[in-house]
């Protein structure tokens, strides 16, 4: 077959066996990677959404959380139950489908129902849920907060159950708890470091200025006993053998203790924050106001 050649030639190859093998090749890799990408796609069109048309299951999972507050003579219990969408696949998630709290206190009844209705509700809409807990962590009680265990400032009910909304979604997975970074951490076991051997130097001197010459001599033919617990606030052995109220120790969540001292952190809304060296530190979040 004659074909005609209107233009000018300026170049010419010969394709040869290879160039066709290397070109079936490229056509094959394409042909997989097409059928990749659409059996993605399919997959991804059958993963189930969270939505309100998803009827509830016979069974659900769920957490139950105590709360007692100074508010009430009796304690609350919230219970949270969680739907699993699209189980044993990768696309496996645990979300949030309802909340109970009951009690024996009925002071409060009709605005709690309405409240854990409502909070249902937005659970089965889907979407972001994680809006909730900003929203009820901003409430504050007119009559004033409280402190629960550990020393965290709780501005009303309302936000403590926004605290243990933020709890539950952290323990399936929705939201991401920052953490503290080596640096940090290692800046505030410093920090309680230097307060623990401010005090215990404080407390010595006190005590060596009170003490009769006798008392001062057998103190200092006495050990010196080395406390294990390194770390520690209020190390042994102590000044006196009775207990002073600076002995007393307010313990925070992880075990940490605080002096009783410490006023609150606006940070961290945890009774934590000391004056070391003429600044306000925290020694629960590491906050100064000195920077």
């Amino acid at each position: 077959m004659a074909v005609k050649i209107d233009k000018k030639i300026k170049g010419y190859s010969v394709v040869t066996p290879e160039d066709k093998a290397k070109q079936a090749e490229a056509a094959k890799a394409e042909a997989v990677r097409r059928e990749a990408a659409e059996a993605a796609e399919a997959q991804a069109s059958n993963v189930i959404q969270m939505h309100e048309r998803i009827e509830r299951p016979e069974t659900l999972i769920g957490s139950t959380y105590k709360l007692k507050t100074p508010l009430f003579e009796h304690a609350l219990y919230v219970t949270i139950n969680d739907i699993v969408l699209n189980a044993g696949s990768e696309h496996e998630q645990r979300r949030p489908f309802e909340i109970f709290i009951n009690s024996k206190n009925m002071d409060h009844f009709q605005w709690i129902v309405a409240l854990t209705r409502i909070m249902s509700a937005v659970f089965r809409k889907g979407g972001d849920v994680t809006f909730l807990v900003e929203e009820m962590k901003a409430v504050f009680d007119p009559r004033g907060g409280y402190f629960k265990a550990g020393g965290v400032y709780m501005p009303s009910l309302v936000a403590e159950l926004g605290s243990i909304v933020e709890d539950h979604l952290k323990a399936i997975g929705m939201i991401k708890d920052p953490e503290l970074s080596d640096a940090q951490r290692a800046l505030i076991a410093e920090k309680r470091a230097a307060y623990a051997a401010l005090d215990s130097k404080k407390n010595s001197e006190i005590s060596l200025a009170g003490a009769t010459p006798a008392a001062v001599a057998t103190t200092s033919e006495a050990p010196v006993v080395t406390d294990d617990r390194s770390g520690e606030l209020f190390p042994e052995p102590k000044v006196r053998p009775d207990r002073r109220e600076e002995d007393v120790e307010v313990t925070g969540d992880g075990g940490v203790s605080f002096p009783p001292s410490a006023t609150m952190c606006h940070k961290c809304n945890t009774k934590a924050l000391v004056i070391m060296d003429g600044c306000a530190t925290c020694l629960n979040c590491g906050y100064s106001k000195c920077g």
